[in-house]
């Protein structure tokens, strides 16, 4: 019998990530202890960076989620590709990583989270990152993740504070797998295009983006293209424009949109996101919908042209606002 594994969780993929409002209040309480040598962590970037010495910094992450496709190891390999590229998204080279796993033992077979660590595996493999261990624990619900930590040049980061006005803004991947994962939830049916994308490594659009000169970047993942621009925005003081229509869609993806398949993270993160956008006339709600839908692995956005990417719009100067056309 074919086990469905979306139908072991609540949610699926990023989509469960915490809604960003609620992060920032919770982490606003928190006095974390800093050093001299951490250039990154206390401003919600990718990963956390801390020097090593004048050439070399060390990236640090974990990301986990529940299964967004009903195939283990396709799930396996979304996660791993997911996981490491927050390394690549601060423009590092992955190094090593651990497995991260909750397992309900007495609903489902551990056959079946064999084949979540071998899809792990596979993409590790393609990424060259080793990996060595891990923790396991007995849950309710389905999880996997990996921690992963990167090596990089201290002088080269991709930063979600670097952000300067002028410049192109690049996407690497097509928009749409939350919506896709949401029907494929509900239905069954299965989105080759949309599994495609998410197991694609984001490690040749990073080196693209360093060699192209870029300094910021981020990936796209629960909270949207919305939100990681917003924040990105935040966190650099400046301002962007989208073109709505250069934004690339999965095919199926507005369809899904349309027919009502959207994640209660998506609609969070439209909230959340709403009072820094200035919407124009020809924006619809679909648009707003899909530009916020929360994606798993998905692509780079990067301050800067990269060959291979789409250029969906610009940064401006003036404040942390997103004006949509």
């Amino acid at each position: 019998m074919t086990v469905r594994m979306t139908q072991y969780a609540a949610g699926g993929g990023c989509a469960c990530k915490v809604p960003i409002g609620e992060l920032e209040r919770l982490l606003s309480g928190v006095d974390l202890p800093g050093s001299s040598d951490l250039l990154v962590g206390d401003d919600g970037d990718d990963a956390a960076v801390v020097r090593l010495d004048a050439g070399r910094a060390v990236m640090s992450t974990a990301d986990f989620f529940t299964p967004v496709v009903d195939d283990p190891f396709d799930w396996g390999r979304i996660v791993a590709a997911n996981a490491m590229s927050d390394v690549w998204a601060m423009g590092g080279e992955c190094v090593l990583a651990i497995n991260l796993v909750g397992w309900p033992r007495a609903v489902l077979d551990l056959d079946l989270l064999t084949e979540v660590l071998r899809g792990g595996a596979a993409v590790a493999r393609e990424a060259g990152c080793p990996v060595a261990g891990g923790h396991t624990i007995d849950s309710p619900e389905p999880l996997y993740g990996m921690a992963v930590t990167g090596i990089g040049d201290p002088n080269r980061l991709l930063r979600k504070d670097a952000a300067r006005p002028g410049l192109p803004l690049t996407l690497t991947k097509p928009l749409g797998v939350g919506v896709l994962n949401s029907r494929h939830k509900a239905t069954g049916e299965v989105f080759p295009q949309a599994v495609e994308t998410m197991v694609a490594l984001n490690a040749e659009a990073s080196r693209a983006a360093l060699t192209a000169g870029a300094q910021a970047a981020t990936d796209v993942t629960g909270f949207g293209l919305l939100g990681h621009l917003a924040t990105m925005l935040r966190s650099s003081g400046t301002g962007a424009r989208l073109d709505v229509a250069a934004v690339p869609l999965l095919d199926g993806a507005r369809d899904a949109a349309r027919d009502g398949f959207v994640s209660g993270g998506t609609r969070r993160n439209l909230e959340w996101v709403q009072p820094f956008l200035d919407v124009g006339a020809g924006v619809t709600g679909d648009d707003l919908l899909l530009l916020a839908d929360a994606q798993t692995s998905g692509g780079l956005l990067v301050v800067g042209e990269v060959p291979g990417g789409v250029v969906i719009g610009e940064t401006v100067a003036g404040p942390a606002r997103i004006a949509l056309s």
